[in-house]
């Protein structure tokens, strides 16, 4: 007999109560967990949306802006041109280090048996620096005219053949995920090619791509070191008519705008419920304590130390808190994993799910918070119970 099998014994005798409690740790470390992993997997997927996108500055039209953003946080396929010309005025706007266009494209269904939303973005291979530091790294060469790189959530594989406009492409890649459609929903193709397909289109395709060779859509900038984005998007709009410098900052900061009344409201709910529960717990504890008086007496009697004692309340408060924990996780997991597609379509958020290390540290601080609860709990009706003296603790009992 060691003292985890007789915490164990003990919390079989009131099992209704054992699970009662485990049941409330449960309900918080569920509560915790989820909504840490859910805040996580967007920030992920905007961290390493705007890593990959590159660019400080994103310059559209004006009257653009909307879908600008919109295409930039949720993939939604658009499409809007202007003047290659702003090109070089934006190139020359002071504080502007280095500049690259791309054309949106709002296609077509790929096939009449096989319809994706896609969205194409077509780059200049040049001066490209969003798609080309994964060409060099994957590729190790620059996509042919008739060639395309996939996101991950388009259902292709490479060496497939895919039409646009009636022009046909052949899979080269597949990019990894990201978290955002912006980029997990996209078909990237050289500038070449997209204007290519636009001129075939009037003879080969039902509804022909209406778009000149003198047209982009955007203008993604990189700014020099000792300026920032948004001083260069001022200069930017006041040297150029008719165009909208979003810092690509700006976008991301607007989603954590949005979700920081959720996460004020989550932390509130969380601190609220971490709160009872260590109050149930903690009254659960003094009633177990004074339940067993006269046992906690007898075994003081019998030779046991303090220290003995405090270790056998102590851990069935352990156990009770793991085995909460541990339900709690497994329960907020199942939750988020069965209703993700469904919170993220009413919040048009982008989700990137956390590598395998961050998510088993996740885990692990959630059972350490529901572990330390069950300890704080029964921490002080524990240390009360074996200070009493054995004579007065059987005496009381009785």
């Amino acid at each position: 007999m060691n003292i985890t099998t007789l915490a164990r014994k003990n919390l079989k005798r009131k099992s209704a109560r054992t699970v009662l409690l485990v049941a409330i740790v449960a309900a918080v470390a569920c509560t915790l967990f989820s909504a840490t992993l859910f805040l996580k997997s967007i920030n992920n997927a905007l961290r390493l949306g705007t890593y990959r996108l590159g660019a400080d500055i994103i310059v559209v039209p004006k009257d653009a802006e909307t879908s600008a953003r919109q295409a930039l946080l949720s993939g939604h396929a658009t499409q809007f041109t202007m003047d290659r010309a702003i090109l070089d005025r934006v190139r020359a706007v002071d504080g502007v280090r280095d500049v690259t266009p791309q054309l949106f494209i709002q296609p077509t269904s790929f096939t009449c048996c096989f319809s994706v939303d896609a969205f194409l973005i077509a780059f200049d291979p040049a001066s490209d620096f969003t798609v080309r530091p994964w060409l060099k790294k994957n590729l190790n060469r620059d996509l042919a005219v008739d060639e395309i790189i996939t996101g991950r959530t388009i259902p292709v594989a490479v060496g497939d053949q895919i039409p646009f406009f009636g022009t046909g492409f052949k899979v080269a890649g597949t990019m990894e995920a990201t978290g955002m459609e912006f980029f997990d929903s996209a078909v990237f193709m050289s500038l070449e090619s997209a204007y290519r397909m636009a001129e075939t289109s009037r003879s080969m395709a039902v509804q022909p791509l209406p778009i000149s060779r003198d047209k982009i859509s955007t203008v993604l900038v990189q700014v020099r070191d000792d300026m920032t984005p948004d001083r260069v998007a001022i200069r930017i709009e006041h040297d150029i008519d008719g165009v909208k410098a979003i810092a690509s900052d700006t976008v991301t900061s607007t989603v954590r705008k949005q979700l920081s009344g959720l996460i004020r409201a989550i932390f509130i709910i969380s601190v609220i419920l971490w709160g009872i529960v260590l109050l149930i717990m903690s009254f659960a504890f003094s009633m177990i304590v004074n339940e067993r008086r006269r046992e906690i007496g007898l075994l003081r009697a019998m030779g046991a130390n303090r220290l003995q004692l405090t270790s056998v309340l102590l851990t069935e408060a352990g156990i009770l808190a793991t085995a909460g924990g541990v339900a709690g996780v497994a329960l907020g997991f199942g939750i988020l994993v069965s209703f993700k597609d469904l919170m993220l379509h009413h919040l048009r958020l982008p989700y990137l799910f956390p590598e395998p290390v961050e998510l088993a540290t996740l885990t692990a601080a959630a059972l350490l918070i529901a572990l330390g609860t069950g300890l704080l709990a029964a921490l002080l009706p524990a240390l009360s119970a074996v200070r009493t003296e054995p004579y007065e603790a059987i005496r009381r009992a009785e």
